[in-house]
């Protein structure tokens, strides 16, 4: 780019200045492009957007992975070419190499290449014969490979080619190229600590739920979809278990918030509510009273919505179900003939808002071989939508597969109801016995 810049020669002032000018624009353009997005591939290939043909006719980047594999995640050339076959894993980088990608991997550069010599030079490693066939197939007459290099640590490489004579790529460039480079290494850097503490963030709140228990004769399944939009944790929960006097508990819930004191108090009411479950048979109204007086006590400032349910064996191969509904979105029934019904009743305000009052109990009669769902507000919230619409929308979609096996009931929600939000998902279905 400063070849361009310097045609009018350094005493040209105006030259100059637009040259300065056009470096600036471009570092910001790159620098916006970087922090477009989380991903590091995505972020790289809007990065060949802009630089492309602006300060190269191709670039290809290549980044190292935990244990020093090199892999080629972007290959882009300004006229669109098909690259998508020069990319991937790379042959390993030979400590002897003389190859210029080799020496910048080892800790060298930014290097000026002359494609040609490099062509010309028996090296015999792999990676060498790979680069030689990549300037050989994209063209190149100048090149520059700069380090991805941030806080110590090699990231990868960032090579730009050009492949006419006109604006060559010089020592003149080396220190755009290797401001770019590491603006580069340090969005890699920001988008590996983001998937690594993405990660962490779910295994954690993933350990938090409990393994679903065998119920026979019911069938029973759970899911839990991490939001991919953050990398927090959240507070969504369920649970379910076996109680003496063989009813089933039911429980699902929602902490707000999306951070670690979300997950910590998501855990102390989950294990809170399976102590009063355990210890007291009341009915489901008093047991989320007495759960919002303890943690209202042990844990103030919190709030929470809940369902607590038992089910349990009535005449006939019929099932009762009674639950206590604080502020969650009601529990949808679905019959084996795919009519559907929102359990409304029951309800009363979310946990932490008022402790101390009464909360009612609701008792509702379940057909063989219907499903009962509970979930959270991930399942049917969109940014600037009326919940009515994600209530009629989860109904549709319930009935459709009323008659799928339970697993692919739950699998199939999430695949058709679970992009387009941007929080966390946790839903326990729950199949009946049919009447033989």
């Amino acid at each position: 780019m400063a070849s361009k810049g310097a045609a009018g020669g350094g005493d040209d002032v105006d030259a100059v200045l637009q040259a300065a000018l056009q470096r600036l624009a471009l570092l910001a353009a790159a620098t916006d492009a970087l922090s477009s997005s989380l991903d590091g591939a995505v972020a790289l290939r809007r990065l060949c957007q802009v630089l492309l043909p602006q300060l190269a006719d191709w670039c290809a980047a290549d980044l190292l992975d935990e244990h020093g594999r090199a892999h080629r995640v972007v290959v882009a050339h300004w006229e669109r070419l098909p690259t998508s076959h020069l990319e991937g894993p790379l042959p390993p980088i030979v400590e002897t190499s003389s190859d210029p990608l080799a020496r910048v991997l080892r800790g060298a550069g930014p290097l000026v290449v002359d494609p040609g010599v490099m062509a010309s030079v028996e090296d015999g490693s792999a990676l060498h014969a790979a680069q030689v066939a990549l300037f050989s197939e994209l063209g190149a007459r100048s090149a520059l490979i700069a380090p991805l290099r941030a806080r110590r640590q090699m990231f990868g490489a960032l090579t730009l080619a050009r492949s006419g004579d006109a604006f060559a790529l010089t020592e003149n460039d080396l220190a755009l190229v290797e401001d770019l480079a590491h603006r580069t290494a340090l969005a890699v850097d920001n988008s590996r600590l983001y998937a690594s503490v993405q990660s962490t963030a779910e295994h954690l709140q993933r350990s938090l739920l409990p393994a679903l228990p065998e119920v026979a004769p019911l069938g029973i399944a759970a899911r839990y979809v991490p939001a991919r939009a953050a990398v927090e944790v959240g507070g969504d929960w369920y649970d379910c278990f076996p109680l003496p006097d063989g009813a089933t508990a039911l429980i699902i819930g929602d902490v707000t918030g999306h951070d670690l004191p979300a997950a910590v108090t998501m855990g102390q009411l989950r294990n809170m509510l399976r102590a009063l479950v355990c210890d007291r048979l009341e009915p489901p109204g008093d047991i989320l009273r007495r759960l919002d007086a303890i943690s209202h006590t042990l844990y103030g400032g919190h709030t929470a919505t809940c369902i607590y349910a038992l089910l349990e064996p009535g005449p006939h191969h019929s099932w009762q179900l009674k639950w206590a509904n604080a502020g969650h979105p009601p529990p949808l029934l679905v019959s084996y003939d795919g009519d559907t019904r929102y359990l409304t009743t029951g309800h009363s305000f979310l946990l932490g808002i008022e402790p101390d009052t009464p909360r009612p109990s609701s008792t509702h009669t379940l057909a063989p071989d219907s499903t009962l769902l509970l979930y959270t507000d991930g399942l049917i919230e969109r940014p600037g939508e009326d919940l009515d619409r994600g209530l009629a929308r989860l109904r549709q979609h319930a009935a459709a597969l009323t008659r799928e096996p339970l697993a692919v009931f739950c699998d199939e929600l999430l695949a058709g109801l679970a992009h387009g939000g941007n929080d966390d998902i946790a839903l326990l279905a729950v199949r009946l016995p049919p009447t033989t």
